[in-house]
């Protein structure tokens, strides 16, 4: 059985995403030993080695989608200013804009959730699966398939590359530091949308129409 413990330890030897430690753990039948080599032949744990390293270098990209309806301002990093203006470092950095213009993610990575909106999601879950009749003992296993769901919806490194729906973006981004041989990170992002927030008027149409009756 593949543990939290066990995919939490691989990825703090690796620093490889935690979907890829419990992909690697999977395949080798839980031998960290082997986990690791796994993850080394994959390219995954050589992106790792990078991690240690400052990536203080990089861009801010934006991107605007429909036709100025939506805005998206991204920071990702590097190494070194060379990379910071290559092409594969700029295009990588625009994948990712559009990436959030069009995932609407909340945050960058799970670790960023703060810990009283997981558990208000996790309540909410949980309540759910008790309405739908679920017995009790199976409610704790569905929440926690559930929001590991929600992670994916509003975390960029969990969600499904739009372009390649079977890369997230965390693969992603690790392929991009294994053929550019330097530590990327995205570090932060805001994303924009006409109108959001805002309290929009509610025209009455039958109320509309009398009134011009009157007139």
């Amino acid at each position: 059985m593949i543990t939290a413990a066990m995919v939490k330890e691989l990825r703090e030897i690796t620093n490889a995403g935690m979907m890829d430690c419990k992909k690697a753990l999977m395949e080798t039948n839980g031998d960290m030993e082997k986990a690791i080599e796994y993850l080394r032949e994959k390219g995954l744990a050589a992106a790792a080695k990078k991690a240690g390293r400052i990536a203080a270098e990089g861009i801010v990209d934006s991107y605007i989608h429909a036709g100025g309806k939506i805005g998206v301002l991204v920071e990702v990093n590097c190494e070194t200013d060379f990379v910071a203006k290559t092409d594969e470092f700029k295009s990588f950095v625009r994948d990712v804009a559009m990436q959030i213009a069009a995932a609407k993610p909340e945050y960058v990575r799970r670790e960023e959730v703060p810990e009283e909106i997981v558990q208000k999601e996790k309540e909410i879950l949980r309540a759910q699966a008790l309405n739908e009749g679920k017995p009790e003992a199976i409610v704790d296993k569905m929440v926690n398939g559930r929001i590991e769901k929600f992670f994916k919806e509003v975390c960029l490194m969990e969600q499904p590359f739009i372009k390649d729906p079977d890369l997230t973006i965390e693969q992603l981004l690790n392929e991009k530091v294994a053929k550019i041989g330097e530590k990327i990170s995205i570090r932060r992002f805001v994303r924009y949308e006409m109108g959001e927030g805002l309290e929009k008027r509610q025209d009455n149409f039958a109320e509309e129409v009398a009134a011009q009756m009157k007139k």
